[in-house]
């Protein structure tokens, strides 16, 4: 029967597990020495050291495996001992809630974010309306400006037509002999008024009563020409004092230049050159306000209705 040799150094290193462990136990025969040796010699060299190295192997994974879990048996007793003290309950029970206040932190990280971005995309939004709505005022407003361009172009064009009616005389609607009747009443009283404003004026310049007849028949028969081209010149534009009072100066002029052509002639001299001056502006004047005070009664006259502005048909309708 085989036998251990020296239990007594088997007591003195246990105390060591990782000796044990470690460094494999030595068992002897005293029976059988010679024969092992015999066996263990009688195998081929190659054998032994191969059976050698797979035990060697074995023994060492074997012991690995068994201070791996000596080591996980000790870390989960540590383990379990910390979870199970009370002061550490409080630090994981405070761990948790750290744990629990981050990840509710980081929820409301996310929802600010997630507000952070509609708001900017709501901005984007709004910037894109109101450029929008800048376009559509821009554009509103080029319609105005051409509806209003396209409305002066229909008056200008309705005008430009009712003009080229106006100017034929023979076109239907239009009664040649109204508008004469009309023309003659115009004459009538703007030489009966320029006849009787230029009364005072000749009075001063003749001595005798068949001297008033020359001066006073060139009146009449100027502001009865005046009257009609008054007329027709100013038509149915009544508020336009320019056009009245250039019809005015007009004839004016020409009749008072006209009267200082008939004078005596002109001298090359200081004397005759004022003294011509002098007359042909009174002659001016004198017909300036003749034709004035005519101009002003036809136009009392066509805001009066008590005649009518050509064309006639116009007002009638």
């Amino acid at each position: 029967m085989a036998t251990i040799n020296n239990p007594s150094f088997l007591h003195s290193q246990t105390p060591n597990p990782k000796s044990i462990l470690l460094k494999p136990l030595c068992i002897t025969s005293p029976v059988y020495p010679r024969l092992f040796r015999r066996a263990t010699t009688s195998l081929p060299k190659p054998l032994l050291s191969k059976c050698s190295s797979n035990s060697s192997q074995d023994k060492e994974t074997s012991s690995s495996k068994n201070l791996k879990d000596a080591l996980s048996g000790m870390v989960e007793k540590q383990v379990e001992d910390l979870l199970s003290r009370e002061d550490n309950k409080a630090l994981f029970d405070g761990l948790e809630k750290a744990s629990q206040r981050v990840e509710r932190a980081k929820r409301e990280l996310a929802e600010i974010e997630r507000q952070e971005l509609e708001a900017k995309q709501l901005r984007i939004y709004i910037n894109q309306l109101e450029s929008r709505a800048s376009e559509i005022a821009e554009c509103q407003q080029e319609i105005l400006e051409a509806k209003s361009k396209v409305e002066e172009a229909e008056q200008f064009l309705s005008m430009s037509k009712n003009g080229d009616r106006d100017a034929i005389g023979g076109e239907e609607g239009i009664d040649i002999d109204q508008e004469r009747w009309e023309s003659i009443k115009a004459a009538c009283t703007s030489a009966l008024v320029g006849t009787l404003a230029g009364l005072p004026f000749f009075f001063t310049q003749v001595t005798d009563t068949a001297q008033l007849i020359l001066p006073l028949a060139t009146t009449f028969i100027s502001c009865a020409l005046f009257g009609v081209t008054f007329r027709y010149a100013v038509r149915r534009d009544l508020d336009n004092f320019q056009l009245k009072s250039g019809t005015c100066a007009a004839f004016g002029f020409v009749k008072g230049l006209a009267t200082l052509a008939g004078g005596p002639p002109l001298e090359l001299n200081p004397g005759s050159l004022l003294s011509h001056a002098f007359d042909g502006g009174m002659y001016v004047s004198e017909n300036l306000l003749i034709f004035a005070f005519a101009a002003v009664s036809l136009d009392l006259c066509f805001k009066m209705r008590l005649l009518s502005p050509f064309p006639m048909k116009q007002q009638n309708s």
